[in-house]
């Protein structure tokens, strides 16, 4: 299939698009099961591993919403529209966004932690909506995995080498989250004990 230079630019954002989904949706999960872990633990670690895993998350979310703005323009002949999953998926980025503006308002440490525990489950919730967007309403936005809603307007097929370079995206994106997720941990663990010294010396 020939592709115009309009196209080719789209299919290769599409790629970074989902590399950006895949790396959103992992820091997402990290943050509701290290958020349940520190309701259960009250141990300070875990609520790190949680703000390390949204801030981090938030980066790909972002991501995943201008590279779907790029790839929208040649493909739909606009950057955006009040489409179903667009609007969602800029909701749970909101979210999520609201969560560090919120958290970073509260002194105490072990109330902020707690906060940002139970704010994090509420906020995953937003997760299904944006998945199943798609597929509960008409829909212009590709069901990418499974084209099984029958009044959505944007059918898409993977063919086998298109499906290899998205695990590719995938598997490079969750790495790259990966690694900024340990690196803000590791930051936030040094900057809650730089505090602690400060207090014992005040």
């Amino acid at each position: 299939v020939n592709l115009t230079g309009d196209e080719q630019l789209a299919q290769r954002i599409f790629y970074v698009h989902m590399g950006c989904n895949f790396g959103a949706l992992s820091g997402f999960i990290v943050s509701l099961v290290s958020s349940i872990m520190y309701l259960v633990t009250r141990n300070l670690d875990w609520d790190r591993v949680s703000q390390a895993a949204i801030e981090a998350g938030l980066i790909f979310g972002l991501g995943t919403v201008v590279t779907g703005m790029f790839w929208a323009k040649p493909t739909w002949n606009t950057y955006w529209t009040w489409d179903p999953r667009l609007t969602t998926v800029t909701i749970t980025v909101l979210i999520y966004i609201a969560y560090l503006l919120f958290r970073n308002g509260i002194d105490n440490r072990q109330t902020r932690a707690r906060f940002g525990s139970i704010y994090a489950l509420f906020a995953f919730l937003s997760l299904p909506l944006t998945y199943y967007s798609a597929r509960w309403f008409r829909s212009i936005h590709p069901v990418v995995f499974s084209n099984d809603n029958p009044e959505g307007e944007g059918g898409f097929q993977v063919g086998s080498t298109m499906g290899t370079t998205i695990e590719i995206a995938a598997v490079s994106f969750v790495a790259l989250f990966s690694a900024l997720l340990i690196m803000r941990f590791r930051q936030l663990r040094l900057q809650d004990r730089i505090e602690e010294m400060r207090e014992d010396l005040g």
